[in-house]
């Protein structure tokens, strides 16, 4: 199997099995049950939320006991499934790719947040910024004060 695709193979099962232990897990199920039912061409996918279940169950007892080798069994399992799937059908690669950039965390110290605003009104005077973080504002007569 080419380099390439074991390592999507683990990142995949990486991403998922962290997913597994957040509050967005059904969405991730739901996803990923699809992908799999997809890719394995079957319309089971009550079967495969099924077992994703049980492996978030597994995954979750073995972090509140400690065991970290039956929580690294869990990922173990999922990178050996992704493995032979990608192995089966390369063309699955592009998918599993943006499911796993989707899902990986955002790095050390970085805050991901929706931003909304609603404006109304036909005419509107003055400066509108929206940003996550704003460092500085600079205007004709410098930086402004922090």
């Amino acid at each position: 199997m080419d380099a390439e695709l074991t390592a999507l193979a683990t990142a995949g099962a990486t991403a998922l099995v962290q997913q597994m232990a957040t509050d967005g897990w059904t969405q991730v199920r739901g996803r990923f049950a699809a992908f799999l039912a997809r890719r394995r061409g079957t319309d089971d996918e009550e079967t495969l939320r099924g077992e994703l279940d049980a492996s978030r169950d597994d995954l979750l007892t073995a972090r509140q006991d400690g065991d970290e080798e039956s929580a690294a069994d869990v990922l173990a399992a999922w990178r050996g499934q992704l493995r032979r799937l990608l192995r089966e059908d390369p063309d699955a690669a592009g998918e599993l790719a943006a499911l796993e950039e989707e899902w990986r965390p955002a790095p050390e110290g970085v805050s991901v947040r929706d931003v909304h605003n609603s404006m109304s009104g036909t005419m509107q005077q003055g400066v509108v910024i929206q940003a996550g973080v704003i460092s500085e504002l600079t205007s004709g007569n410098g930086p402004s004060p922090r």
